[in-house]
């Protein structure tokens, strides 16, 4: 168990899938803020202001990539780390990502000990 206390906020509109990274991430120490979809993301993420936000790409409203992009281009969030937690992997979403500012990507279905070894590496940098 870690001793510092990073803060997520974690945005799916898969149910079962948030609860799960949630679940997860608070087992292992996170404080953890979900969102349903890209627009309850931004319509939450200052008054959250978490460490990391972990994102779906395809949902409802506001997809993945958009939301991404205004998180990094607000200078209120800019500093946010933000994974992309997809089945939408291939070098050419990875290079879209990369040209908006993702941080990271997780590829579904995931391994929930190498999405909180991401989300530890983004909320504690040097931490090992």
């Amino acid at each position: 168990m870690r001793q510092e206390t990073g803060r997520v906020l974690v945005v799916d509109d898969d149910e079962v899938i948030r609860e799960l990274i949630a679940l997860n991430l608070r087992l292992e120490g996170f404080e953890v803020h979900t969102a349903t979809d890209g627009q309850d993301c931004l319509d939450r993420v200052r008054q959250v202001a978490p460490d990391v936000v972990t994102l779906d790409v395809m949902m409802p409203r506001l997809d993945g990539w958009a939301t991404a992009e205004r998180l990094k281009e607000d200078a209120a969030t800019r500093g946010t780390k933000v994974v992309l937690v997809t089945a939408r992997a291939q070098e050419e979403d990875r290079r879209r990502g990369r040209g908006i500012g993702v941080d990271a990507f997780v590829t579904k279905p995931f391994d929930p000990a190498e999405l909180i070894d991401v989300v530890r590496s983004l909320a504690f940098p040097g931490s090992g």
